[in-house]
Order: structure tokens, then C-alpha cells, then sequence
């Protein structure tokens, strides 16, 4: 193996692991905290509710039109703390290497990651790199930590849906999953389908400052906009009715589903959040959506209702009606 790959004993805990870490690591994320090189940071608490989270991240391939996994590691760690109304502080990353990884695609991938990192406002404090031998993992796995404030006031909860109120969404649909497949399975279209991997955090400040009263707000990763729904459903036993002629997919998402045989509502997304929220307070919420970057194409696509509590149902452009299950199985494996 040439000086360009991930070696073992850059896992070893002695200096090759220490002189990764110093030129790759603590240079991509530079602040006081990591800088410190402590076992765990130590911070002051700035006053209210603090909110937490985990993910991992296994993606294949790690780098995607439109992003990697790098920067979906932020995404989507800043992400499931917005979905509380959490304001992100603080990030740990934990790297799995495999041995003979490119050297080349981890830089790409930490240098990603910390730009994502900075543009979420947030910072990544503290972190471990572990080297496993060739075949023990599938290039490079992220572990991450994420940490922030509930502002005095914000109680968004799943379990908070109530009937009456009106699911919305960002924009489209089944972005991410696609954008990943088809690189994936080398497939091709006249315009490369991109994910929409991004960090909601800002977005959601805005609709919050807007309509504080938000009932619900999730994000539809793995399992897509069907399963998030159905679980919303359940969480908060009411039903959900989604409106066919309302669902935003592109052509080319809505081309790449019909070829493979799936469904956009169940395909992962990374840069979508629905949103759940009294009728009264709904324009005041899609004209703040609409003037943030990431939610110029948001729409109300459903309603909350009494009828079926933990189900989600699908009202066709005939005006018939099916039951929108939670996925089952694996649809698209490894995707975020």
C-alpha cells in the first residue's frame, strides 16, 4: 500500500495516529474546545433545556452528487436537533477507517464536513478514529454526537399532532435517496439527480420565529415521508390524509422511482423537513418557508384528521383512497 491510503497503525493510538489527527482533524476543525485535545469537551451551559442526539453514518458510495458523508453527518446531526426546536451547539464525530481507504477521500470528506459544520453554525468539539483491517468495514463509517438548546417556550413533539392541522414540506421528495441510488447502480439521466442534503436549523428558526405554535416537526430520512408520517400518526394516535395531487417530485425523481419499481414516498431525503401545524398558523409558516433558499418550492400537502388514529392514508387525484403503510424490509440499503 502507497503513502496515499490509510494504514493500520494510524489507528494504533501511538504517533501515526496522533499525526493524523493533528494534520487532518484538529486542522479541519479548528476552535478552543478540540484544540484543548482533551478526552471530552467542558463548556459553559448558556440557560435552558438542553437537547441531544446520535447517528450513524454508512453510506455507500461516501461520495454523491451533491454531497458525501461528510457533510450528511452534520446535516443530519444538526437536523434531528432542529426537530425538536433545539438551536445546535456542538458536534463529536467518531471515524471508522478502513485500512487501504484513499487518504485523498477522507480529506474530501473531513474538509466537507467541516465546512458543513460552519455553515450550521456549529462546531465539532471532540471526536475518536479507529483503523480496522481490509474487509472489516466498508471504507469509512461516521459516528456522531450533537448537542444544543430548547429556547424557553418550544415543546415540538411527534406526539403533538392534532386534528385540524395541516402537514407542509419544504420541497421535494425522494432527492437524496435517488441522487445516491443512481450513482450507486451507475444509472444516468439527461440531468444528474442531486441530493438535498442540508442543514434546517436556520430554516426552522425562521418558521418558529413566525408561528411559535408548531406542533410537529420531522424529518423524513430513512423510510421517506410514508414512514415519518406513520410514525407521527401513531405517536400522537390521530390520522393523516395525504393529498396525491399535492405531493412535490421532480420528473426526474418521480422517472427514476417508475424505472426501479419504487415508491417516492418511501426514498430517503436529507434536506426536507414536514412540518405540522394548526390551520390558523399555516400562511404565517409558508411565507417564512418561503423566503429561506431551502423551502422556495414548500407546500401543504396534507391534513391531520380524527378518522383512523395511526394511520396514513393517500387520497388519489380520482378521489379514491389507499392506506400509505410504514415501509417494511429495506428498500434503498445504506443511504444515509
Amino acid at each position: 500500500m502507497g503513502p496515499g491510503l490509510i494504514q493500520l497503525d494510524q489507528g494504533s493510538g501511538g504517533r501515526a495516529m496522533h499525526e493524523l489527527i493533528d494534520s487532518l482533524f484538529i486542522s479541519a476543525f479548528e476552535n478552543p474546545l478540540i484544540s484543548e485535545r482533551n478526552d471530552a469537551a467542558v463548556f459553559e451551559n448558556p440557560g435552558g433545556r438542553l437537547a441531544m442526539t446520535t447517528d450513524s453514518y454508512v453510506i455507500d458510495p461516501i461520495i454523491f452528487p451533491g454531497g458525501d458523508i461528510g457533510s450528511l453527518a452534520v446535516h443530519g446531526t444538526v437536523n434531528d436537533l432542529a426537530m425538536r426546536g433545539a438551536k445546535p451547539l456542538y458536534l463529536t464525530a467518531g471515524f471508522i477507517l478502513e485500512e487501504g481507504l484513499f487518504l485523498s477521500d477522507l480529506e474530501r470528506v473531513v474538509a466537507s464536513m467541516a465546512g458543513a459544520a460552519r455553515e450550521a453554525g456549529v462546531q465539532v468539539v471532540a471526536g475518536d478514529t479507529k483503523v480496522v483491517p481490509r474487509g472489516k468495514a466498508d471504507k469509512l463509517f461516521i459516528n456522531t454526537a450533537g448537542i444544543g438548546i430548547v429556547p424557553e417556550g418550544r415543546h415540538i413533539a411527534g406526539a403533538n399532532a392534532r386534528p385540524g392541522d395541516l402537514v407542509l414540506i419544504n420541497g421535494t421528495i425522494g432527492d437524496h435517496g435517488m441522487a445516491v441510488l443512481c450513482k450507486r447502480e451507475g444509472l444516468e439521466f439527461e440531468n444528474e439527480i442531486q441530493s438535498d442534503s442540508a442543514a434546517l436549523n436556520g430554516l426552522i428558526e425562521l418558521m418558529l420565529e413566525a408561528y411559535p405554535g408548531i406542533h410537529v416537526l420531522r424529518d423524513p430520512t430513512r423510510g421517506g415521508v410514508a414512514t415519518t408520517l406513520n410514525e407521527i400518526a401513531e405517536q400522537s394516535g390521530v390520522g393523516i390524509r395525504l393529498f396525491e395531487e399535492k405531493l412535490p417530485v421532480r420528473a426526474d425523481v418521480s422517472g427514476a422511482c417508475e424505472l426501479l419499481g419504487l415508491d417516492p414516498l418511501y426514498v430517503a431525503n436529507e434536506g426536507k423537513v414536514l412540518v405540522i401545524v394548526p390551520a390558523a398558523g399555516a400562511d404565517a409558516v409558508v411565507s417564512a418557508m418561503k423566503s429561506h433558499p431551502l423551502a422556495k418550492s414548500c407546500s401543504i400537502m396534507g391534513e391531520v384528521v380524527s378518522d383512523d388514529p395511526g394511520r396514513v392514508f393517500l387520497r388519489t387525484r380520482i378521489g379514491g383512497s389507499r392506506i400509505v403503510d410504514m415501509l417494511r424490509g429495506e428498500q434503498l440499503p445504506r443511504i444515509c
